[in-house]
């Protein structure tokens, strides 16, 4: 009869024999004085790698704004000729029905709202000096109170930025002293 205090373990607790007891012989034909080496060139390829697909990544994030930014700027051109036809529209229903002209007008700035929201501010102040990456020039006139080379009249709205413009202002600006 077992000792039922003993238990199985299944580990072999009898001592190593003297076959056992050597280490195991390494299989690598290299010596190991190649392991360093090799292991900074692993290392070295590795980062190379991830360098270059964190390039990858950001090069992907710019090509992308760049063409979400044109296909922003081809939509919001699309409305240019509906906010130019709502103008001539509401400075016709002026001399018609005044109450038509104001509905129109709420029209006209709607769109207009509509592509400040697609990032392209409309363009219409007068008083400020002329600057031609956001401004057109169409009339020049004698300048009269204003200094020289001021927008005193805005033709036809503009819209966008310096730095993003969709479409500059025309304008018509005091004469320049020369």
């Amino acid at each position: 009869m077992e000792n039922p205090d003993v238990r199985d373990t299944g580990i072999d607790e009898s001592p190593p024999s003297e076959e056992s007891a050597a280490p195991p012989e390494t299989s690598s034909p290299e010596p190991t004085d190649d392991v360093d080496p090799r292991l900074a060139d692993m290392e070295d390829r590795w980062r190379r790698a991830a360098a270059d697909l964190d390039n990858s990544r950001k090069r992907a994030a710019r090509e992308l704004a760049l063409a979400r930014d044109a296909e922003r700027a081809r939509a919001a051109s699309v409305f240019l000729p509906v906010v130019d036809g709502l103008d001539d529209a509401v400075a016709y229903a002026k001399t018609v029905n005044e109450a038509l002209a104001e509905g129109m007008g709420s029209i006209r700035e709607q769109a207009i709202a509509a592509l400040e929201r697609l990032g392209y501010p409309r363009i219409d102040e007068v008083g400020v000096p002329f600057d031609p990456r956001i401004h057109e020039v169409v009339s020049v006139v004698e300048s009269g109170d204003s200094p020289p080379r001021t927008v005193v009249a805005v033709v036809r709205l503009g819209f966008g930025t310096p730095e993003r413009l969709l479409r500059p202002a025309g304008v018509v600006v005091t004469a320049a002293q020369g």
